[in-house]
Formats: structure tokens, C-alpha cells, sequence
């Protein structure tokens, strides 16, 4: 069973992540369409190179913070019952084998980025970001947690999200010079983190359903009338989702252009709008 703030860091690295991905994408796209590549991170620039490699940061640091507290403090260390693995916290374990996988995938690119014995290409750090949500899908897939009924429902467009990771992130390496694939990378992670954001609204906080309650550690509807409502307010929270982040999306897009775009993108835009107007 989760909570409100076992969802909601998650929800807040994925989106902070996935939202500098996206703007990340558009730049360099307007800024050189011709030379674009498909980047596994984005850096930062300025500030004297400081905060270059600003995103695998806020990745590892954030993927240790969730890692010890799913792992040392959820558990409170009570590893083992009898010489097995404690049934009560297999759930936490889970979780921690996920937050791993990202945690390894920031230190593989940073040691990529600062020693020349480590170099890889983006494609290679690519598959790597899709082995790391591959194992985050399987988690959710086969939970040892056993979600049904509203909860379940929210667990499954979660793991949708995660698979649109999965295969975005593999379009990446496969087409390698793929703008597309790269702001669909983007998106996918900023919606897996809206959708974290709005799993603990929903379940464990002020947004549940009426006729829907957190009962100890279980989600229960008073009848089937409630769980079906239930499940079509959540479709209409992830449409409104959809919607909202591919507007912001052009919106940026629109600004990066105006901004960063060279003559070549700015010649096709005039050119477009040209051609609204006619």
C-alpha cells in the first residue's frame, strides 16, 4: 500500500526530469535542426559549466533519498523474518530494486560524462534509461501488492505511462537524429510524474472519489456504481492531463523558436504562417 508522499516524491523527480527533457529537446532542435541528436540527459548550460550536468544530479540524489527511505526507514531495518526475506515490507523492497535502476543509470552517465575509460554513446545510455523503466514497468506489473478495484485502475494507466517510456527511450537509440522520439521521451516522463501527483491526490488525499474511502491500507468503494465513477473521473483527469501538457508544450516549443530557433527554423515558420493566412 502506498501514501500520499510515497507517491508524490517519485511524482516530483519524474516531472522535474521529464519537464527539462522536453525543453531540453526543443532547443537544441530549433537551435540546429540539421545537427539535432537524441540525448539521454540534458545538461545545463552557463553559469561557467557549474550546473552542467545539473539533471543526472537531481536524478541520483533523488533516486538514494527515495532508495533509503523505502529500504532503511519504511523497513525500519527488519530485513528478514526466520531467515527469510520480511513478507511485510516486500513491497518496499520492490520499490527499492526500481529506484536502483535509476540511480545506476545517473552514475553509468556521469561516469560517461567525466572519465574517458567510460565513455558511451547516447544510444547506449538510452537503452540503459529503458532498462531502468523496464524494471520500474515490471514492478507495477507484477506487484506483490495486490491492487484491485479503483486503486488498481490507477495502477494500470501507470504502468501504460511507464511502457510509453519504455519504447520512447528505445525509439531514441534506434533513431538517433528522431526529434519526435526524443520530445515523446519528454512527455512520457512528465505525465508518469503528473500521474504519481495525481494517484496521491486521488487515493490518499483530498481529490477521492464519493462513495470511495481509505480503509487501513485498502482503497473501498460502497458499490459498484462508486468504483465504475470512480475509474471515469480518473480517464478524464489523464485526458485533461494529456491535454494540458501538449499545450504547454507548443506553447514552449512556440518560445524556443522565437528564442533559441536559427534562420532556417524561423524562415519555416514565417513560411507557415504564410500559408494560414492565405
Amino acid at each position: 500500500m502506498g501514501s500520499f508522499k510515497g507517491h508524490a516524491l517519485p511524482g516530483t523527480l519524474f516531472l522535474l526530469v521529464g519537464a527539462w527533457h522536453v525543453w531540453g529537446a526543443m532547443v537544441r532542435f530549433v537551435s540546429n535542426p540539421k545537427k539535432f541528436r537524441v540525448q539521454a540527459w540534458n545538461p545545463v548550460n552557463g553559469f561557467d559549466g557549474r550546473f552542467k550536468h545539473l539533471e543526472l544530479y537531481v536524478i541520483l540524489i533523488g533516486s538514494f533519498i527515495d532508495l533509503c527511505v523505502e529500504f532503511l526507514y519504511a523497513t525500519h531495518l527488519k530485513f528478514t523474518v526466520n531467515g527469510v526475506l520480511n513478507p511485510s515490507h516486500m513491497n518496499n523492497f520492490e520499490h527499492s530494486g526500481m529506484l536502483l535502476m535509476f540511480f545506476i543509470f545517473s552514475i553509468v552517465a556521469l561516469l560517461s560524462e567525466k572519465t574517458r575509460f567510460f565513455a558511451l554513446p547516447e544510444g547506449a545510455l538510452c537503452l540503459i534509461a529503458a532498462t531502468a523503466f523496464c524494471a520500474e514497468y515490471l514492478l507495477f506489473y507484477f506487484h506483490s501488492t495486490s491492487h484491485k478495484g479503483l486503486e488498481g485502475y490507477f495502477h494500470i494507466i501507470l504502468v501504460l505511462l511507464i511502457g510509453l517510456c519504455i519504447l520512447s527511450a528505445i525509439a531514441g537509440a534506434v533513431f538517433p537524429t528522431s526529434f519526435p522520439a526524443d520530445l515523446c521521451s519528454g512527455i512520457a516522463i512528465t505525465l508518469q510524474g503528473f500521474w504519481f501527483w495525481q494517484t496521491a491526490f486521488v487515493l490518499y488525499g483530498p481529490m477521492m472519489p464519493r462513495g470511495c474511502e481509505l480503509k487501513g491500507d485498502k482503497i473501498m468503494c460502497h458499490s459498484e456504481h462508486s468504483e465504475v465513477r470512480g475509474e471515469l473521473l480518473a480517464n478524464f483527469q489523464l485526458f485533461l492531463l494529456v491535454f494540458g501538457v501538449l499545450v504547454a508544450t507548443i506553447v514552449a516549443y512556440c518560445f524556443a523558436a522565437s528564442r533559441y530557433g536559427n534562420s532556417s527554423v524561423k524562415r519555416l515558420h514565417s513560411v507557415q504562417d504564410g500559408l494560414g493566412h492565405n
